[in-house]
């Protein structure tokens, strides 16, 4: 099949994230498939974005085939961003010729988290028979209502509200990472048989690749803490007001006299500040270390006795989540404590470790006595359990398989 793409934040290892585009373009290319990706030059989300000097230009990346439309560079979430977008959806409208006439694909997928890509491919797909699919990452424009607090009767959310309507109405399938979203789907105007949940995943052959060691201080300060008899529970990831680390700072306040140490690496806008707040509560069981290279995560991994992800209550997250940290940490075969309340949970789907409500503190102080105090050989069967869920249903080769059968 000739498959377009439209994910105006698409990347590639090459580029940065935004990674599930790459990884299932790349699975369709390996399975005979060809694959063409509309996206924008210019991401927030990409460590390096291309280069173009034309207002179009295409680069071949691994055998799929990226036309970069040119767009202002944006900060934040203001006007900047939204001018961005247009000039993206206007730069690719201008190229719908180009896939009507010429290229003439079997399926194409609006993919761009915001909805007014619906428009394009719905078009593209009619000109030339193809399937429609729409791909939903986050529920918008429900997202920057529900989290952005932005007024549902701002002009800009009622446009998005309407592409997003017309986009369940008219499209062939539509492939969500929401596990819970259907009757909300379904409200807006999508018949349920449309509905098909393809989540994020992991690329299970890279991730046993990654063999990078952490840097030398990083391994010195995890084995003077392995010398002083601590429990290490570990985190991976963003230091952010997102991934609700005060929360696990405010629970290892009672923890202060068990052998226990959470070690934190990554980096974010809010680690300086985390730091200032260990410091100001006196926490000498939590130790920040730098940012590691994503080949040397299932080192760091490796090295501890449980990991941490936390979550913020919102009410967006009653659809369902799909964190990629969380398919990192399975992999590594550590069991896990959740703190979310959503309307899925994949740590206790797949029975890998402890699950408690989300900014809870005392249930979380809870879990983490609760994980010290289990024996090492269950906490080696939440972990396999882990590691066995997302080789099951995580693989990206799984996903993108099923994807395909999604399109016929």
């Amino acid at each position: 099949m000739k498959i377009l793409y439209i994910n105006h934040y698409a990347g590639s290892p090459k580029h940065g994230m935004e990674f599930r585009p790459y990884y299932l373009a790349r699975e369709w290319i390996r399975a005979g498939h060809e694959v063409h990706m509309l996206a924008a030059d210019y991401s927030h989300l990409r460590q390096i974005n291309p280069t173009i000097h034309s207002k179009v230009a295409d680069e071949l990346v691994d055998g799929i085939t990226y036309t970069w439309c040119k767009t202002p560079p944006y900060e934040g979430n203001g006007v900047s961003r939204v001018k961005n977008i247009f000039t993206f959806l206007w730069r690719a409208w201008r190229q719908s010729g180009r896939y009507q006439n010429d290229y003439r694909p079997d399926v194409v997928i609006a993919s761009s988290t915001y909805p007014l890509d619906t428009l394009l491919a719905a078009r593209i797909a009619k000109k030339t028979g193809a399937k429609f699919l729409y791909e939903v990452h986050d529920l918008w424009p429900l997202t920057p209502v529900e989290v952005g607090g932005m007024s549902p009767k701002h002009p800009f959310i009622r446009l998005l509200q309407w592409a997003e309507d017309y986009g369940y109405r008219t499209a062939d399938k539509v492939v969500s990472m929401l596990p819970c979203a259907k009757a909300y789907m379904m409200e807006h105007g999508m018949a349920a048989d449309k509905y098909v949940v393809i989540p994020n995943g992991v690329v299970v052959s890279e991730w046993t690749s990654q063999t990078q060691t952490i840097p030398a201080l990083h391994d010195l300060q995890i084995i003077a803490l392995r010398e002083q008899g601590h429990f290490l529970i570990g985190y991976a990831g963003g230091h952010g007001l997102a991934n609700a680390l005060d929360v696990l700072l405010d629970a290892m306040v009672a923890l202060k006299d068990l052998p226990v140490s959470v070690v934190l690496v990554g980096e974010g806008p809010d680690k300086a500040k985390l730091i200032e707040e260990a410091k100001a509560k006196g926490l000498r069981n939590v130790h920040f270390l730098s940012g590691i290279p994503k080949g040397a995560v299932p080192n760091f991994l490796s090295k501890l006795d449980a990991l941490y992800i936390g979550w913020r209550q919102l009410p967006i997250y009653r659809f369902g989540i799909n964190p990629n940290k969380l398919f990192d940490y399975m992999m590594s075969a550590k069991p896990v404590i959740h703190s979310v309340t959503a309307g899925n949970d994949m740590v206790a789907e797949a029975e890998c470790g402890i699950s408690v409500p989300a900014e809870d503190v005392p249930a979380i102080a809870n879990a983490i006595r609760q994980m010290m105090n289990t024996p090492p050989a269950q906490r080696e069967r939440m972990g396999a359990a882990g590691k066995r869920f997302v080789l099951e249903k995580h693989d990206y080769e799984i996903l993108a398989a099923r994807f395909v059968a999604a399109m016929k």
